[in-house]
């Protein structure tokens, strides 16, 4: 398999856990106490979310926009 860049979206709950999310995958998400932490397990998921994965129907990631009101 080639290389794949995927882009994940880290955010930290009112715990201080940190949650990532990888928007090109569904249901691709993972967390850890520490960014490191959440970078490996995240790795994992992505593998994992991959393997199901029947064609190639990841989406492109565009990128983020921020909305001030």
């Amino acid at each position: 398999m080639r290389n794949k860049e995927f882009y994940v979206v880290i955010e930290r709950d009112e715990d201080g856990i940190y949650v990532g999310e990888v928007p090109q995958l569904k249901a691709c998400y993972s967390q850890g106490e520490t960014i490191d932490e959440l970078m490996k397990n995240i790795r994992e998921v992505i593998e994992m979310c991959l393997e199901e994965l029947e064609e190639e129907s990841t989406t492109e990631f565009i990128g983020i926009q921020k909305v001030v009101m």
